[in-house]
């Protein structure tokens, strides 16, 4: 497998708050288009984004929204503090999720070794709720299948109990909103599906009288907390059929489909069927994963965010842009100071 992009990437180029809190509005961050075909680049602003695309060209969004999906709970009699990362439904009271060592602020990843690790039953709050930690999840040394027990529907618990996930460059707590995309249908992801944070009713408005296509999928992001060598998990996935039958036709008009987030490009390409060279509904779990060996069938561009040294996400983008462009973007991205995670500038891979 290919070798990830390595890099050094300052902590000032950390956005630890959004852009609305920078006196910005969502639309008004950072935006480096990259073409493939020409090796150009082209420093911009997304409010400018309906100016990049094309009528028949179809931006295809993920619509599934962010949990309050950490949630402090304590081992009965010792009073360890534990927070608890949900990460993905498996169905009924049965979570993949990742147990946390609070440190000041944030959190961290629980030491391994002898007498290290998690404890295995957690109390969470004081309504009778409960988490006991069943077993190790794949082969992960860091994320657990566990069984959540809550005496309210779990969304409704997680509504009142729960707050987003939130890592050490962001230094307080920003409320749920902050971590919404503006077109969100139904709750699922553990994390933001950050790549569409940007986009405003305005901008979705401009991009349809434009004649850009806008379609949905669903996919419910796990944590992104991976180690270096990890690679994504398997997640929850839905490519409606209307969605599909508009890829299919917008590829057949010679039009470009761009997704809007790596989670996009992960539910598109899973939906392919190579046999017939188009894509179907898809209603499952996917665990795919995208590599410059296996490349792209669906996806002509992406919208995304700036991702971190040897990030498994880059194999993806490496797979859009190709090596020599991703190089040369993020060797501009930091020369220039764009900000990375969440609440900072996104990158716009174009053929």
């Amino acid at each position: 497998m290919t070798d990830r992009l390595s890099f050094t990437l300052p902590g000032e180029l950390e956005a630890g708050e959004p852009p609305e809190a920078r006196g910005l509005t969502r639309d008004a961050v950072r935006m480096m288009v990259a073409y493939r075909g020409e090796g150009r680049l082209v420093h911009s602003t997304f409010s400018l984004l309906p100016g990049f695309l094309e009528p028949e060209d179809l931006v295809v969004v993920n619509t599934s929204g962010t949990l309050p999906a950490a949630v402090t709970g304590v081992e009965p009699g010792t009073g360890t503090a534990v927070v608890v990362h949900l990460s993905a439904r498996l169905g009924g009271e049965l979570w993949v999720l990742e147990p946390r060592r609070p440190v000041g602020r944030t959190t961290e990843r629980w030491p391994e070794g002898p007498g290290e690790g998690p404890p295995r039953r957690l109390r969470l709050g004081e309504d009778g709720s409960t988490m006991e930690l069943l077993e190790p999840y794949r082969d992960s040394t860091r994320l657990w299948v566990g069984r959540l027990q809550v005496p309210t529907p779990v969304l409704t618990w997680l509504a009142v109990n729960g707050r987003p996930i939130r890592y050490d460059y962001v230094e307080r707590p920003w409320p749920l909103a902050a971590y919404q995309n503006v077109y969100v249908t139904e709750p699922g992801s553990a994390e933001m599906p950050s790549a569409g944070r940007p986009f405003t009713p305005e901008i979705v408005t401009r991009l349809v009288a434009k004649g850009v296509g806008v379609a949905p999928i669903v996919l419910h992001t796990g944590v992104a907390s991976l180690e270096a060598d990890e690679l994504p998990y398997p997640e929850r996935v839905r490519v409606p059929a209307t969605t599909a039958r508009r890829v299919n036709a917008t590829r057949a008009a010679g039009g470009r489909v761009v997704a809007v987030g790596t989670t996009v490009v992960r539910a598109l390409e899973s939906a392919h069927d190579p046999a017939g060279g188009e894509i179907r509904a898809l209603d499952g779990w996917t665990d795919l994963i995208v590599t410059p060996e296996r490349g792209v069938a669906v996806v002509d561009g992406l919208l995304t965010g700036w991702h971190e040294p040897e990030a498994s996400h880059l194999l993806m983008l490496e797979a859009v842009a190709g090596r020599d462009l991703l190089e040369r973007s993020y060797a501009a991205s930091l020369d220039q100071g764009y900000l990375w995670h969440e609440f900072g500038d996104v990158h716009l891979v174009l053929p």
